[in-house]
């Protein structure tokens, strides 16, 4: 299990890390359209992460002045970027003296490998390979097929996260106007359903203090090239940034 960073973003980074995910989404022509995390809420592994091609990238943004400090921590930002196969970088961010917008430190795409501290380009690191979707991948699809649903259905989301080892995976605004939690479990071919958590007591008594309402989602999925069908068949392999079926009849 990961320490997650709980705490919320300050008004003092909020323009920055804002600022990050539009100078990011300016460098590939039509903008980045495979976010995965593009949100402000805790909790906090990376700052913002997404796909480009076969490749995923979660990066945490550094105020080069060091005044304007983000959540979450180097050693959570390596943690999400080898759970989801990907690479981790720092976004450097300065804030100009006149008119004080934020703007990237460097040139280009203005990322850093979070180890070497050495300049990287998204575009040079995708290839042609067929890699396989992670746990940690499938979960966080899951997770936004639910939150799109919800949203479909007029609930206001309150916060959401894509870590299989947190729960719960989503808070909303139930009917009743008052805060309600969803976890969010997957299952691969040939499965059909996925099974509720064993500690569902313990995320409940967990929750209890905002919410003693509860629901679960169970999401599957299976290749497009595989149509659910029987289960003596041999899975085809999710490929990352491929297509599939998803099976998600509502909540529980």
């Amino acid at each position: 299990m990961h320490n997650i960073e709980m705490h919320e973003m300050t008004e003092a980074f909020f323009p920055c890390w804002k600022a990050a995910g539009i100078h990011l989404s300016k460098q590939v022509d039509g903008g980045i359209q495979s976010w995965l995390r593009a949100h402000p809420y805790p909790p906090f592994l990376e700052h913002l992460s997404f796909r480009l091609g076969n490749q995923l990238f979660f990066v945490r943004i550094e105020d080069v002045d060091g005044k304007a400090q983000g959540p979450g921590t180097i050693r959570g930002l390596a943690a999400a970027a080898r759970d989801g196969n990907g690479h981790a970088c720092i976004l450097p961010m300065k804030k100009k003296l006149f008119g004080g917008s934020w703007v990237a430190d460097m040139p280009g795409w203005g990322l850093l490998n979070a180890e070497t501290r050495k300049p990287i380009n998204p575009v040079s690191l995708v290839t042609e390979e067929k890699i396989e979707m992670t746990p940690w991948e499938v979960h966080d699809m899951a997770v936004q097929v639910v939150r799109d649903y919800l949203q479909k259905e007029g609930f206001e989301l309150m916060s959401w996260q894509g870590n299989p080892e947190v729960d719960p995976s989503i808070w909303f605004v139930g009917k009743t106007r008052r805060p309600e939690w969803v976890v969010v479990r997957s299952a691969k071919f040939p499965a059909s359903n996925a099974d509720r958590p064993t500690n569902w007591a313990a995320i409940a008594d967990g929750c209890a203090r905002l919410s003693t309402t509860g629901h679960f989602a169970s999401v599957a999925v299976v290749s497009v090239n595989q149509p659910f069908a029987s289960s003596e068949e041999a899975p085809v392999p999710l490929w990352r940034g491929h297509g599939m079926h998803v099976r998600f009849d509502g909540l529980e």
